[in-house]
């Protein structure tokens, strides 16, 4: 109920806002302005006026003035001939109240003279609305009604909470958000770039694609103990297999189109398709079954270049992607096995806190009721299995199946949607693919298939990781684990001998052995590179075959001498654990 009474708190402040604005700059026209995530936002059609956010503090000002009065918010149904006459003079708003069925109610409005068409509901006085606990915060274009067709309207952002403290947080929040930023970090750490001439793909330099490499290695270990297969299927296929998916006619417009020898082909979306044709290639039994394939494929996805964000919103990137193919008694066991896989990599990568979202039937869908019945009581029981507990989303579903989702929090407590598993059963059917395999009965089945990830896109899942942990990764994942630096030249051969044996042992470690003083090059490696463990080595360590260990940030844990065989088996207990921290 709380976050019921905020989002109308939000939206009525948004009103105040829309007031505000045609007090500073008459003639403006208003389109809509609905609470959303932390604020609230309001489209405006200024015409050939310009505003920026250097009007903010005067736009806050009269929103302050407005709230001050202790305005009653009052609530008219109208007809919609009179919302009409009332509206004459709002284009979008006369657009809307055209486009509403005949017979649906219409509301409108008011505070202190200014009047708006809303269905409601609102706070009954502006006194509700704290006027220190809300922030203009950007501006936007946006078109209207989001069809590029239509006119440009300027969309202005505003935070808004119950309280200024809790403003005050989430302001603190943004602000350490903001150096954490992973596209920041990317560069600073050279870890990969992106060039604009090139949208969505992501050019990893060497540091980067060591991290990526081993969140690879790892989980290619954890399937393979978890029985699955890999596999890897082509890069482009042809239209009609992709019109037997239904991915041509439903997902052509993110595809990209290629034509060879008078045929079209595309660049894969996604890898499911090919995993039919696997499972295809040979007459499969029930004792075949469940048959798990994972493959770590490269997707290409013509996404709008508006919406690339960094690597994790990007037009190439790999999944951690499998299908299972099982018998629909097997739904639930594998759906629970998948669980608990899943809940083992989020807690080697520093997740614990997880939601689980049960996404049902949508009213546009494929298949029959009795079917996603089943579909719905197997993953509902599967949780139950695995101990988790889920939130429903009624209608969220995909139209060929029910759906879980995994969403983790970071270290700022920000939300992530990462895993996913989805129960199909339209895909291997008769209609589509029509894959099968002989039962007990030696007749033909269509087996289920269950789509799943648990990472997600390698590119975003790495993306999380640099933000939680502010580039300062833990030790299985920092791409240099160690860094040796002398005392003095005298003592590079130690350096060298001491680096040569940790990547003996197959840590990655770096020798610093150029001109620059020490102090110079532990302060460069702290902040470039955030190595969990730097080595100092001088004339005592080479005589007693030790090392100065000094830990990231050595204010937490002050630094010790080791034996190098001591170090060595201490480094590698802390990988071979995946252990979060140095």
């Amino acid at each position: 109920m709380a976050d019921e009474k905020l989002q109308i708190v939000r939206h009525s402040c948004a009103h105040v806002m829309a007031e505000a604005i045609k007090h500073l700059f008459p003639g403006t026209k208003i389109a809509i302005g609905p609470a959303i995530d932390n604020g609230f936002y309001y489209d405006f059609d200024f015409g050939t006026t310009k505003i920026s956010d250097t009007d903010f503090p005067a736009i806050e000002k009269e929103m302050r003035k407005i709230l001050a009065g202790n305005h009653d918010f009052v609530r008219k149904e109208v007809s919609k001939e009179e919302a009409l006459k009332l509206f004459a003079d709002e284009p979008y708003k006369v657009e809307l109240i055209n486009d509403l069925p005949d017979g649906e109610t219409i509301t409108t409005y008011e505070q202190d003279g200014y009047l708006d068409l809303c269905r409601g509901p609102h706070v009954a006085n502006t006194k509700e609305i704290n006027g220190q606990a809300f922030k203009l915060d950007k501006i936007a274009g946006a078109y209207w009604r989001g069809d590029s067709n239509n006119t440009q309207l300027t969309r202005i952002y505003a935070l808004c909470f119950a309280k200024p403290n809790d403003l005050k947080d989430y302001l603190n929040m943004l602000a350490e958000a903001e150096k954490r930023d992973h596209r920041k970090l990317g560069i600073e750490m050279d870890l990969f770039h992106l060039d604009p001439e090139n949208p969505g793909q992501t050019y990893w330099h060497p540091n980067g694609w060591t991290i990526y490499t081993t969140m690879q290695d790892y989980m290619r270990k954890m399937v393979r103990r978890d029985g699955y297969q890999e596999v890897n299927t082509p890069a482009i296929m042809p239209r009609t297999l992709w019109e037997r998916s239904g991915h041509w006619g439903h997902y052509q417009k993110n595809m990209f189109i290629t034509e060879s020898e008078k045929r079209l082909f595309a660049i894969k979306p996604m890898n499911c398709p090919g995993a039919l044709e696997i499972f295809k290639s040979r007459q499969r039994s029930y004792k075949d079954l469940p048959l798990r394939l994972a493959e770590f494929g490269h997707d290409t996805r013509n996404e709008p270049s508006g919406t690339l964000h960094g690597v994790m919103r990007v037009r190439g990137f790999v999944q951690d992607d499998a299908h299972i193919l099982c018998t629909e008694e097997q739904v639930c066991s594998e759906v629970a096995k998948f669980c608990k896989l899943l809940k083992t990599v989020y807690h080697d990568f520093g997740f614990d806190d997880l939601v689980v979202k049960f996404s049902t039937m949508p009213e546009d869908h494929v298949g029959d009721l009795a079917t996603w019945e089943r579909a719905e009581k197997a993953l509902a029981d599967a949780c139950h299995e695995a101990g988790l507990e889920f939130e429903i989303q009624p209608g969220e579903g995909a139209f060929y199946g029910p759906k879980l989702e995994f969403k983790l929090y970071d270290c700022l407590g920000r939300e992530w949607q990462c895993g996913t598993i989805q129960a199909d059963f339209q895909l291997p059917s008769a209609e589509r693919l029509d894959a099968t395999y002989i039962g007990a009965d030696n007749q033909k089945h269509h087996p289920v298939m269950l789509h799943r990830a648990i990472l997600g896109s390698f590119e975003r899942f790495l993306g999380i990781l640099i933000e939680n942990f502010a580039g300062a990764f833990p030790t299985w994942l920092a791409f240099e684990q160690v860094a040796v630096v002398p005392v003095s030249s005298e003592f590079d051969d130690y350096a060298r001998q001491v680096n040569d044996a940790l990547v003996a042992h197959d840590i990655r470690s770096n020798a610093y052995l150029d001109d620059d003083n020490m102090k110079n090059k532990i302060k460069n490696i702290s902040m470039e590179h955030r190595t969990p463990y730097i080595l100092v080595v001088g004339e005592k360590e080479k005589a007693d075959g030790t090392v100065c260990v000094r830990y990231r940030f050595s204010s937490k844990k002050p630094q010790e001498t080791m034996k190098l065989d001591d170090f060595i088996k201490y480094v590698e207990d802390k990988v071979n654990t995946h252990f979060i921290g140095i």
